[in-house]
């Protein structure tokens, strides 16, 4: 079935200030909506990530977001890089790994430098993305996906976001920072769980259209 018209695509709001993941949003579900962020409301109450897992905080950021946004389809993600040997850190704290003023930088050589010393499975770690699908305060369904790979011991490539210049994904030899979007936009975590939540999305697009 051909993709509708950029004309007749309904608009698929995501709960998120997150430039980084707007545009992976963006290539990932393109075909289905117009991707807007939380950018277009800017006097938005702040949402606070208050969960102890990732669909916890999902299900803030749609619930809430959908409620503030009434009539509006709400695609909230919630999504992290885990450690096994660190207990599972940064886990939910990834984006405030390095405190209450982090930065990627900073998040990316707090983590270098817990891991020093720590080689072969050591070093294995896995991101993992949950999504949301949420309309006036409901739940419309979730989706969780992961990807397993190493931390490298250093940063390389300037590409993607986040860790992504220190994590090497498992059966390449290149970090998410070298390797095309392209590639990216295949393999990830968040694009395993964009396709796995695909057949709902459609759906309730199809409700949605000319609404919003």
């Amino acid at each position: 079935m051909p993709s509708p018209t950029s004309t007749a695509r309904p608009t698929l709001w995501i709960a998120t200030k997150n430039r980084g993941k707007t545009r992976e949003f963006k290539l990932l579900l393109a075909k289905w909506a117009l991707i807007r962020d939380l950018y277009s409301y800017p006097k938005l109450p702040e949402i606070k990530e208050t969960g102890d897992t990732f669909f916890a905080n999902a299900k803030i950021k749609a619930v809430t977001l959908s409620q503030e946004l009434c009539g509006r389809l709400i695609l909230a993600d919630d999504s992290g890089l885990i450690v096994p040997a660190l207990g599972g850190h940064p886990g939910v704290r990834s984006a405030r790994y390095a405190g209450p003023q982090s930065t990627p930088e900073k998040n990316r050589r707090k983590l270098l430098k817990k891991m020093v010393g720590l080689s072969g499975s050591g070093r294995k770690a896995y991101f993992q993305a949950t999504l949301v699908l949420a309309r006036n305060g409901r739940i419309l369904g979730t989706k969780s996906a992961r990807i397993w790979g190493l931390i490298t011991k250093a940063e390389r490539g300037s590409g993607g976001f986040g860790y992504d210049p220190i994590f090497q994904p498992r059966g390449f030899r290149k970090t998410f920072g070298e390797l095309p979007a392209s590639l990216k936009k295949r393999i990830s975590h968040r694009a395993r769980a964009a396709r796995a939540i695909g057949t709902l999305l459609s759906r309730e697009i199809k409700i949605t259209a000319g609404k919003v």
